[in-house]
């Protein structure tokens, strides 16, 4: 799977535990409009970091379902669609942007994604630890990279995840996503213009409701 890694769990009795609780309460109800709002009274970095979590942990499942498919023959260069390349950039092996297959790339993307996830100086998972003060940026940053593979699953895998019966998880997963980072700003709109007519009709469809 891209990452390996598996998945991240809240510890029970954490903060981030109850909150997800609530969320896949909210979430059930199949209104995701009202699973993205900001709990009255909850710290707004608290519900950023047991969100980001998810969708790591929902693109991780997501993506594990192609990787016979998603191969560097198949997929040479990470893409969304044919206008969209991305190259990969970390600061540490790859100092400069650099490009992979797809495959190496959302494999670099979800380990260096889930080193942060597990650093508690950035995620802390104790009550009343604070987070760092440059702790939204970091967030808006994991948020824009996972987009790429929400791009990649859609632009080029989509057949093959109708083929396995799946879509439904998928549309799911980057409705709830949409709606969460336009909810609190966080990736710029031309960021997310390969998928511009599915973000157009979430949209609409949200404002209908």
């Amino acid at each position: 799977m891209g990452g390996g890694e598996g998945k991240i769990d809240a510890p029970e009795g954490t903060k981030q535990y109850q909150l997800r609780k609530y969320a896949e309460a909210t979430l059930g109800s199949g209104n995701l409009r009202a699973a993205v709002v900001l709990p009255e009274g909850e710290d707004l970095n608290e519900w950023l970091a047991v969100h980001t979590v998810d969708f790591f942990n929902h693109l991780n499942m997501l993506y594990g379902t192609v990787t016979e498919f998603c191969t560097p023959e198949e997929c040479p260069v990470m893409t969304a669609g044919p206008r969209f390349e991305y190259f990969w950039e970390d600061g540490v092996k790859y100092k400069r942007p650099t490009k992979l297959s797809a495959p190496d790339y959302v494999d670099a993307l979800m380990n260096w994604a889930q080193g942060i996830l597990d650093d508690e100086t950035i995620f802390p998972n104790k009550i009343g630890v604070p987070f760092h003060r440059n702790f939204r940026e970091t967030v808006k940053t994991i948020m824009r990279r996972l987009f790429r593979i929400y791009g990649h699953l859609y632009s080029n895998h989509f057949d093959q995840i109708c083929a396995l019966g799946i879509e439904a998880h998928l549309n799911t997963s980057y409705r709830h996503f949409y709606l969460f980072i336009t909810e609190f700003d966080l990736v710029d709109k031309k960021e997310l213009a390969p998928l511009d007519d599915l973000n157009v009709a979430i949209a609409r469809e949200d404002a209908s409701r």
